[in-house]
């Protein structure tokens, strides 16, 4: 017999297996819950594929070849491993385990981040936490992630999106020093006068224009200065200083608002935007280690109002 091509080379070994153990085409057919005539089929197709006889069939016996025992020998204990294998996964169905993967915008790096990763740690020690942190958008299938956090104005529809946080505030904001200094602005437009801190998206290489609202119509304005960073924490910090104005979410600069370290203005122009969204795929909300993210991070916002501004 000449061994065939292209085959699965899984193909008729299952049979195989059944009929080693049981040394019987009937009992092996009923324990796969097939007929005696499915097994049979099976192994005569595996023996024309590899070419050697693999049983001695009788009217009253069935016996493995010398061929047929030698792959039964090296067959049995990798079966066993992939029972095991097998088994393992309940674990992964059962509880809590293996690695998470998540894909977050800067900006909720310092909101919700950090302070979760030591709280998931301590209640769930069997999971990994992988951490991507980046302000494009990501696809979560072709970045092998199992959810990501953004603004829920760029999740797309076929998402399942948890909701972690109100329709966020966004303000104008400087430094005292620096309004003594450059005055207020009374407008959007005024910002052409101003130094305004630009931020720069890390993977699209594009600034943000600055986002108004004025009588029910949206525009966005282009600003320019002397500093443009591309990581929220120096934005906020190049402010403090006086380095100039900056656009923020009032979640991130809560403190410098509250010692009035930074200042808003232009306050009537800018709206707020889409709340914060876990968000993933459907298919993968059954994974434990993500359920019990979710509602680890859900109830740990509830807790902390919400994550309101204490300004």
């Amino acid at each position: 017999m000449a061994p065939a091509m292209n085959h699965d080379p899984f193909d008729g070994l299952t049979e195989f297996l059944a009929v080693a153990e049981h040394k019987s085409f009937t009992l092996a057919a009923t324990r796969l819950a097939v007929t005696p005539t499915a097994v049979s089929h099976a192994i005569k197709l595996l023996e024309r594929r590899t070419g050697v006889l693999l049983f001695q069939r009788t009217t009253r016996r069935v016996a493995l070849t010398e061929a047929g025992a030698s792959l039964f020998a090296r067959l049995r204990p990798a079966a066993s491993e992939i029972d095991e294998a097998l088994m393992g996964l309940s674990g992964f169905r059962d509880q809590p385990m293996g690695t998470l993967r998540l894909t977050a915008p800067r900006l909720s790096g310092a909101l919700l981040m950090e302070p979760l990763i030591p709280l998931f740690r301590e209640a769930y020690p069997q999971v990994t936490l992988d951490i991507s942190l980046d302000d494009a958008t990501v696809d979560l299938m072709a970045g092998g992630f199992d959810a990501g956090i953004r603004l829920g104005e760029s999740i797309e529809k076929d998402m399942v999106a948890v909701r972690l946080t109100p329709d966020l505030q966004w303000s104008v904001v400087g430094a005292p020093g620096y309004f003594a200094n450059a005055g207020k602005p009374a407008t959007p437009e005024d910002l052409t006068r101003h130094q305004c801190i630009g931020f720069r998206f890390s993977t699209s290489g594009s600034a943000h224009r600055w986002e108004f609202r004025r009588e029910g119509r949206d525009f966005t304005v282009g600003v320019e200065g002397g500093v443009i960073v591309n990581d929220r924490r120096l934005l906020v910090a190049a402010a403090r200083c006086g380095s100039g104005l900056a656009y923020a979410c009032d979640l991130e600069i809560a403190d410098e608002l509250a010692d009035g370290r930074l200042e808003r203005v232009l306050e009537p122009f800018v709206p707020l935007s889409s709340a914060l969204y876990l968000y993933f795929p459907s298919r993968t909300q059954t994974q434990p280690k993500l359920r019990a993210f979710i509602d680890l991070a859900t109830r740990w916002i509830a807790e902390q109002g919400g994550l309101k501004p204490s300004a």
